[in-house]
Formats: structure tokens, C-alpha cells, sequence
């Protein structure tokens, strides 16, 4: 009986064996996916507020072969300006969709949440990144180039003839006392910027008529120190102050009704001339300069000048002519845009690319510089 029990059981254990190593299929092999193809059926875009409602351009883009259900593969369309590298892209996710249309009135908010302007024509880049669901295996379309123009549309609330910041920074002196730092400067049709060194961590209201609390602006609940939304009227809350002390340029969108807070350069003083010196004129720092090479003053902090540029180089900003210890200097940006502070250092204005006629506006109050061709 005990050998049938050892038997027994040698052969149970073979059993299990042969079982065992019983083949089992190789598991399936997925390959990776491949990055979409992204076309446009518009290439141009130059709409009118009429067709506000009318679709002006379709995106479409090709599946990326992932190893799951079409209708589960997320997408991300993002538009930017050209040259940004998509650095303040506007974004949308679709999941399960190879197209995106959009509105006249839709893309026209894009184009200006990116910060254009009216009537301009701008370069536009479009992409789309796909993944599976959960965000794995992303992969980025080629790029697909527009033009596109924005038309202009009312602003959500009137845009003021001034505006003021008053506050702890000032003792909330509202008055014609305020000194001339405290104002802003008018940088586009519908946006003031100015730059302020916030110290104490306080608050602060923005007045468009010195001494009159009743037209002011106040931050609508739910914004903070460094952004948010705004409404006129005599009411609270007040923008509060960003937490580190330090200089910020506060920009004001009347277009949107919003308000952002950075960090920036020092204000400088307002010159009372300005003059460019560079490729265009032999670099001629001196009394004998070409008085057209001097600046008109177009407002309390601003200058511009109409010039001709007809070859690459450079160039630099003098308040003094003989004086280069005093000069503005771009501290970032590019031929076109950017931002300036004052010292004798490096680098330079760039030249525009393309030769022509240009206005050159040098604003003081928020530190800016912008060329438009003429």
C-alpha cells in the first residue's frame, strides 16, 4: 500500500510537470504609433466682424496608429504667433476627433489672447500632440504656418484717457499731488502698462481721473497678486500687491478686462531727448548727428521716430548726444519687440530683417520698444 501511495504521487508530480511546460503563445506586439499629420484648409485669414459666425478655417489631422480605439487617442491643438517656439500657445483638447473648426469670432479671441494687434497681419504656427488617454506615448505633428489678421471688436470696458495707480505704495494719495511715477503709459489701443516697485505687501486701486474714487477699477474676487480680471466701479476688492517686494510692470487690458503683474527692470526716468545712434548713421555719437536721426515726444513717457533702415546691424538709444555712460539698451527681445533699461552696456537694438520706413516707440513708463513698419 505505501508503494502504490509513492507511485501515485510520482505521477501526480509528472502531471503537473508536463503540464507546466506546455507552450503558451507569445504575447501580441504592438508597434509605436507615428506623429500626426496636421493640414489647414485656410493658409490666409483676414475675416470682417460680420462674419463672425461663419467657420473661417478647418485643422485636420491624420490618426497616429496607436494600439488602442481611435475614439480614445487625446489630442491637443495648440496656436501661437510665429517664432515663439509655441512658448504661449493657446491649447484645446479633443479626444477622438481628427478635425477642429473654428468661428470667425472664436479665432479672432485666440489672435488677441495672444497679445496682437488690430488690423495687423501675423505670423501663426499650428500643431497638434497626440497620446493615448492617459497622456503615454505623446508625439508632436509637424507645424503647419498662417496668416492671420485680427479685426478690431469693443472692449469689454471703455478705455480710459489715463490711468493711475494708487495705493500703500503712494499712501493712497489720490490727488493731483501724485507724482508723475505713478501713472501709466498708453502701449496699445486698449492696453496701459507701467512699472512700480511694490515694498510692503499692500493693496492698490487703478484711477483713471486723479481725485475721483467713483470712476475707478477694482480686481473682481478670485484674482491675486500676479493676475485676475477687473470691473469699474467704487467697490472692493483691491489688487493686492505681489507677496516679494521689487519692481513689476502691471499691464491693464481693457480689450479683456484683465490684469497681469511680473517682474521687471527699473523704471527710468523719462529723458528729455532721445536720439539713435548705430549702423544707420556711421554710429555718429556726437553734436554733428542728423537731426532727423532725433526723437519726437508723443506723450508723457513716449517718443517716436520714423526712419529708414536699409541694411542689417544695430543700434543703441542716447538721451545725451557725446554721452554714452547715460544709454538705453535692449535687455531682451528682437528687432521688433522688447524691452530696455538704462546703461552702457550690450546688447544692442537689432536692425529689422527686412529694409524699409519704420515707427520706433520707446515708452519709459513700462520699459517697452516697438517698431512698426509704415
Amino acid at each position: 500500500m505505501k508503494h502504490i501511495f509513492k507511485i501515485t504521487s510520482l505521477l501526480f508530480a509528472a502531471a503537473l510537470f508536463l503540464t507546466a511546460c506546455n507552450k503558451v503563445a507569445d504575447l501580441p506586439f504592438y508597434q509605436n504609433g507615428k506623429a500626426s499629420q496636421l493640414s489647414t484648409t485656410a493658409t490666409t485669414i483676414a475675416p470682417e466682424p460680420k462674419d463672425s459666425l461663419s467657420e473661417v478655417v478647418t485643422f485636420n489631422w491624420t490618426f497616429p496608429g496607436y494600439a488602442t480605439d481611435e475614439a480614445k487617442t487625446k489630442y491637443i491643438l495648440q496656436i501661437d504667433s510665429a517664432g515663439r517656439n509655441f512658448s504661449k500657445a493657446v491649447s484645446a483638447e479633443f479626444t477622438g476627433t481628427l478635425k477642429r473648426t473654428f468661428l470667425v469670432k472664436d479665432l479672432n479671441a485666440i489672435l488677441l489672447s495672444l497679445g496682437l494687434k488690430f488690423g495687423v497681419a501675423y505670423g501663426i504656427e499650428a500643431r497638434v500632440i497626440s497620446s493615448y488617454a492617459n497622456n503615454n506615448e505623446r508625439l508632436t505633428s509637424n507645424t503647419v504656418s498662417l496668416t492671420a489678421t485680427p479685426y478690431k471688436v469693443p472692449p469689454k470696458i471703455p478705455v480710459p484717457a489715463a490711468l493711475w495707480l494708487v495705493g500703500n505704495i503712494n499712501g493712497w494719495n489720490n490727488s493731483a499731488s501724485l507724482e508723475s511715477k505713478y501713472q501709466f503709459s498708453q502701449i496699445s489701443e486698449t492696453q496701459f502698462a507701467g512699472i512700480f516697485n511694490f515694498q510692503d505687501g499692500g493693496a492698490y486701486k487703478l484711477i483713471q481721473e486723479l481725485g475721483n474714487w467713483s470712476t475707478q477699477y477694482h480686481m473682481i474676487d478670485g484674482g491675486g497678486p500676479l493676475s485676475g480680471q477687473f470691473e469699474q466701479k467704487d467697490a472692493d476688492p483691491a489688487f493686492p500687491e505681489p507677496f516679494v517686494g521689487g519692481w513689476y510692470r502691471v499691464t491693464v487690458d481693457f480689450q479683456n478686462a484683465t490684469y497681469t503683474v511680473a517682474p521687471a527692470t527699473e523704471r527710468v526716468n523719462t529723458p528729455a531727448n532721445l536720439y539713435i545712434v548705430g549702423n544707420l548713421n556711421g554710429w555718429n555719437n556726437s553734436a554733428s548727428l542728423d537731426t532727423k536721426y532725433a526723437f519726437t515726444k508723443s506723450g508723457p513717457f513716449s517718443f517716436t521716430l520714423d526712419v529708414d533702415f536699409t541694411e542689417g546691424g544695430f543700434y543703441k538709444l542716447i538721451q545725451e548726444l557725446g554721452n554714452w555712460g547715460t544709454q538705453f539698451h535692449r535687455t531682451t527681445g528682437n528687432a521688433l519687440f522688447g524691452e530696455l533699461e538704462q546703461a552702457d552696456a550690450d546688447p544692442a537694438f537689432i536692425n529689422p530683417e527686412t529694409p524699409g520706413k519704420y515707427r520706433i516707440t520707446v515708452d519709459f513708463a513700462a520699459n517697452y520698444y516697438w517698431l512698426t513698419k509704415l
